[in-house]
């Protein structure tokens, strides 16, 4: 796969994919270390900044102040999310920014650092487990609709934990359900079958699959069987538990890393002494790598609490020594252990005034600063373009100002903001050629086009995660989900993916996408229903614009 990715290529994927990661050059093993340890500095840990466990991967796609840099010359991984399937309407989305930069003649000017004509592959990965997810059938729907560029791996060792596909997937085989979807004389979706053993056979599918991906704008799906797992998905799910001897045999013997040792000593590439020599200069490097990662986390947190205890030690009482006598000598020390003895000390000093007190004061709200900028911030954005940072303008009115239907004040601001940025365009049901069912998009989609104004299948999720993927490629995407009620269908990839993104990239990711629906009629299941409350604690990293009127709804538009 990594031989056929190429610069300007996306992926979203599983949070196994370090292999991938490490070939592409997209990450590195000091890295992992650096993320399995949770190191906060976006030097040694850029995909995260700690803030995410280990194998969530991620490239930094913005500058300094927020803008998008040249996604076009460099190796691309959206943001890993740990939900099962969930990065799946989000490839969808980075798929369909290629078909629109292809396509749409309007993006040509200004697709500079973005796109070259379209030719950029969305690679996806999955384990075949989580193809049971409904996310993963929705996008896969999508993807053959729209026709666009997403070349989607499935990584099959015939198992999810202990469970087998015999109980998961219909026939035994993803590959097999998915015949429905391949092409005949209507379009659809490629299907290839290859062993995940056989490296040239591997390299051949791979080559051949996403050239015509990209060329074509056609999908792929790349069924890779007979994987193995080296082991069980945790201690005390050892494979040992569920799986048969002559399972386990088969796993010995089919390794792929052993299969592809064999090959490699077989067709000439190395010699076996070769091959031993190289692994033990792997070994080696890895754990090099592991203890310099190890320490360049530890050594600012044992200065941060060098510092604390440079204070305590300054604090003449006996409560206070024995809290920095505890804090001196730990062997483990973490930011959390810092702050809560500097906090028990200042309990202790409570009631006293001095010098010692203040300048510990002091540092706990210096330290809890620090600590709140490295692990809560750029939950919204901070860039110049932030709404946040847009004047107000108060609507004015006059004698001669026209009264017409709500409507009629969105359908003139949607028209003025598609003449104004050919970046934006609306997903959604019934947005194009009844342009909406409350037709504030009344004959635009004939005005500017369908690639502007596109309908789709009732799929809320991937209409969501097509703005979200389209977004973060330079886009400016609106997601119109047709009532309130319908946007719980796509709660989970808005709450886990979209509000969280620019925070769990540290600010090294962003989507500005617009949700658009309406209703709350109060008329759902138990008559006086809102889902507001469900909206506003889950969606925590979205501004949540709830219009009084039409005019303000427009502002709202406009600011965003």
């Amino acid at each position: 796969m990594a031989k056929a990715f190429r610069p300007g290529d996306w992926r979203a994927g599983y949070y196994r994919d370090q292999t991938f990661m490490w070939a592409t050059r997209m990450s590195n093993v000091r890295e992992f270390f650096a993320q399995l340890y949770g190191n906060a500095n976006l030097e040694s840990e850029p995909a995260s900044g700690g803030r995410q466990m280990g194998n969530h991967f991620a490239t930094r796609l913005l500058d300094e102040d927020g803008g998008f840099g040249r996604a076009v010359d460099t190796a691309n991984s959206s943001a890993d999310v740990s939900n099962v399937a969930g990065w799946m309407p989000r490839l969808v989305g980075l798929a369909y920014a290629s078909k629109l930069y292809r396509q749409n003649p309007q993006l040509k000017s200004i697709q500079d650092g973005f796109s070259v004509n379209g030719n950029e592959v969305a690679f996806g990965t999955i384990g075949d487990a989580a193809t049971s997810e409904g996310l993963f059938w929705e996008a896969i729907n999508a993807a053959g609709v729209l026709q666009v560029p997403m070349a989607m791996s499935v990584w099959d060792d015939g198992y999810g934990i202990s469970v087998p596909i015999t109980q998961e997937t219909t026939k035994a085989s993803i590959s097999d359900v998915l015949r429905g979807f391949t092409p005949d004389d209507r379009p659809g979706i490629d299907v290839h079958v290859v062993r995940g053993w056989d490296y040239v056979a591997l390299v051949e599918t791979y080559s051949r699959a996403i050239e015509k991906v990209r060329r074509e704008h056609k999908p792929a799906l790349i069924h890779v069987t007979e994987m193995t797992q080296p082991q069980g998905h945790s201690t005390s799910g050892s494979h040992e538990r569920y799986k048969t001897k002559e399972r386990l045999r088969f796993e010995s013997e089919y390794d792929c890393v052993a299969r592809m040792r064999d090959w490699i000593i077989e067709f000439g590439v190395a010699s076996e002494s070769q091959l031993e020599g190289w692994e033990a200069a792997d070994k080696e490097a890895v754990e090099a790598a592991r203890d310099l990662a190890w320490e360049a986390f530890q050594a600012p947190i044992r200065g941060e609490r060098d510092r604390a205890v440079a204070i305590l030690k300054r604090i003449d009482m006996p409560e206070v020594a024995e809290i920095t006598n505890e804090l001196d000598e730990a062997h483990k020390v973490t930011r959390a252990l810092v702050v809560s003895n500097a906090t028990r000390a200042l309990h202790q000093l409570r009631g006293i005034d001095s010098p010692a007190r203040a300048e510990l004061a002091k540092f706990v709200e210096e330290y809890r600063h620090e600590n709140d900028e490295r692990y809560n911030s750029f939950l919204y954005s901070r860039s110049p373009e932030s709404p946040l940072h847009v004047p107000v303008v108060p609507a004015v009115y006059s004698e001669k100002s026209s009264t017409v239907d709500g409507r009629m004040v969105l359908l003139r601001n949607f028209d003025a903001n598609f003449a104004r940025d050919p970046r934006i365009f609306v997903v959604g049901e019934d947005v194009g050629r009844l342009g909406d069912v409350n037709l504030v998009f009344e004959g635009l989609q004939a005005k500017y086009g369908e690639l502007r104004l596109t309908d789709t299948g009732i799929r809320e999720a991937t209409i969501l995660g097509q703005a979200i993927g389209a977004a973060m490629r330079g886009l400016r995407p609106i997601c119109d989900i047709q009532y309130l009620d319908y946007f719980l269908y796509a709660l989970e990839v808005a709450s886990d993916d979209l509000a969280t993104l620019h925070w769990r990239t540290v600010g090294g990711q962003k989507a500005p996408v617009v949700i658009r629906t309406k209703g709350h009629r109060l008329v759902g299941i138990w008559h006086s229903g809102s889902p507001m409350s469900v909206l506003v604690n889950a969606l925590r990293g979205i501004y949540i614009a709830v219009p009084r009127n039409m005019t303000q709804a427009a502002g709202f538009y406009n600011t965003l």
